[in-house]
């Protein structure tokens, strides 16, 4: 799977996207600031969008940028991509805001990250935050919070995934083996490959939809916020579903990423960081409290979803 014009190189990059626990109080919103975040990001991504995953014709590149990037058809192929992306991004903190509600914690509306520097084959924006402005004292409160943020993400990208890939192409490129290569984790072979477009040549690839690029990123920042460690989702689930083992496991899963650099270099960046922060999940209270049947279903179906968007190698370089 390759993107509308690939030939340049790409640098490892991620997303920020979750709950993170902070002891301040509780200010009003700030609503200029939600609102002003989120349209830069809409802004940002949207021009990203059009650069490199829309369907844009090339005779707009002879009427120079500053012409192009206000064509109504290149924001129209920008927008096919920035809004079904910044949908799936509000959806995964929306379930982290309702989970943190649900137990009367305070909670911030989510901030919206612009990419500040444009990137080669970003999608524009570093994901969006939400912060938790009280204790997380409970197992049950650490689970929902952790889970409900990609499920409910994952939720909205299937439906992206599939009207996306329903608007794909297959072309036929000779056997040209592409610069740029972006895998395919598993959700995305079984509706993709196994769904839309069986039987493929070696010589074909699937030319996606702005819409699908959407959830190609929607898969890819599930499944990083998703990664065992620290206050990332899949750490606050961790945590939840395994208590003080997670602390144990999580430096001998870290040492995992040093395999994984080989197979992508931005594996390198996320075991730096975790260095640094460490990537055991700071202790509760409640450690010790054990989770009804229910949510210990929440916390695997969470696992499972990991498994469908994880690939170890998401932007392959030739």
């Amino acid at each position: 799977m390759r993107p509308n014009g690939a030939s340049d190189p790409i640098g490892p990059g991620g997303f920020t996207v979750g709950a993170f626990q902070s002891g301040a109080g509780e200010p009003s919103p700030r609503w200029w600031l939600h609102g002003a975040l989120l349209l830069l990001t809409l802004a940002t991504s949207t021009v990203m969008g059009g650069l490199f995953y829309g369907w844009v014709p090339v005779e707009l590149a002879a009427l120079g940028w500053r012409r192009w990037i206000v064509h109504p058809v290149f924001l129209a192929e920008g927008l096919k991509f920035s809004v079904p992306l910044l949908a799936i991004l509000l959806a995964h903190e929306m379930g982290h805001y309702v989970a943190a509600r649900r137990h009367r914690l305070r909670a911030s509306l989510p901030y919206f990250l612009p990419m500040p520097v444009p990137a080669w084959f970003s999608p524009g924006t570093l994901g969006a935050v939400m912060r938790i402005r009280q204790p997380i004292t409970s197992r049950a409160q650490l689970l929902d919070i952790g889970a409900w943020g990609p499920i409910a993400g994952f939720v909205v990208t299937i439906p992206v995934l599939l009207a996306g890939l329903a608007m794909s192409e297959v072309r036929d490129f000779g056997g040209d083996a592409p610069l740029v290569y972006f895998a395919e984790p598993l959700l995305f072979q079984l509706t993709a490959r196994w769904l839309y477009f069986p039987g493929l040549t070696g010589t074909e690839d699937i030319m996606l939809h702005p819409v699908a690029w959407a959830a190609w990123w929607g898969l890819l920042v599930t499944a990083l916020n998703l990664l065992p460690f620290f206050q990332l989702d899949g750490g606050h689930i961790a945590y939840a579903l395994f208590g003080a083992r997670q602390r144990r496991w999580a430096k001998r899963l870290l040492a995992l990423f040093v395999v994984m650099i080989a197979f992508w270099p931005g594996w390198a960046l996320w075991a730096a960081i975790l260095v640094l922060v460490g990537p055991e999940h700071p202790p509760i209270p409640g450690e010790r409290e054990p989770l009804d049947r229910g949510r210990l279903i929440v916390g695997w179906v969470a696992i499972a979803i990991f498994v469908l968007c994880f690939t170890i190698a998401p932007i392959q370089l030739w």
